[in-house]
């Protein structure tokens, strides 16, 4: 196991309260069809949203392809509605020899006129670089500076 990289600061001029201190990997606005009959957008919706999000780094990482092996935490924390601009930020927290552990975290900006940054999710997950049969293989190792 080596140790996760350093993420790459991703300032956001004019949008306090998103982190700058980890990767903005997708930006996505929830469409009626996304949401319950109370107008909160379905949690499995979101859940899929962080699974796109949590492959971008370990896709980049494993050089190839890459499948979900385990959501190790995911923690809705407030609700997301219509009209919310999701913010998905990710950080890798684990490189092993087959596989890459991220965390996601989703900010919504709500309000444009009167803008507020909400964290509205958490999860940990960890995905799998595979051959073209679906099997396990190992991660290339980064070439030296």
């Amino acid at each position: 196991m080596s140790a996760a990289p350093t993420p790459s600061s991703v300032p956001q001029a004019g949008t306090p309260g998103l982190p700058t201190d980890q990767t903005l990997v997708m930006r996505v606005m929830p469409m009626p069809a996304d949401a319950n009959g109370n107008g909160d957008i379905f949690g499995g919706w979101i859940m899929a949203q962080v699974d796109l999000a949590g492959s971008v780094l370990p896709a980049r990482i494993a050089k190839g392809r890459i499948t979900t092996v385990a959501v190790n935490e995911f923690i809705f924390k407030q609700p997301v509605s219509m009209g919310d601009l999701l913010s998905f930020y990710a950080t890798v927290t684990r490189i092993g020899r087959t596989s890459v552990t991220v965390r996601v975290e989703v900010f919504a900006e709500r309000n444009p006129s009167n803008l507020q940054v909400v964290k509205v999710t958490q999860a940990n997950l960890t995905y799998v670089a595979i051959d073209m049969n679906g099997q396990p293989r190992e991660i290339p190792k980064p070439l030296a500076e």
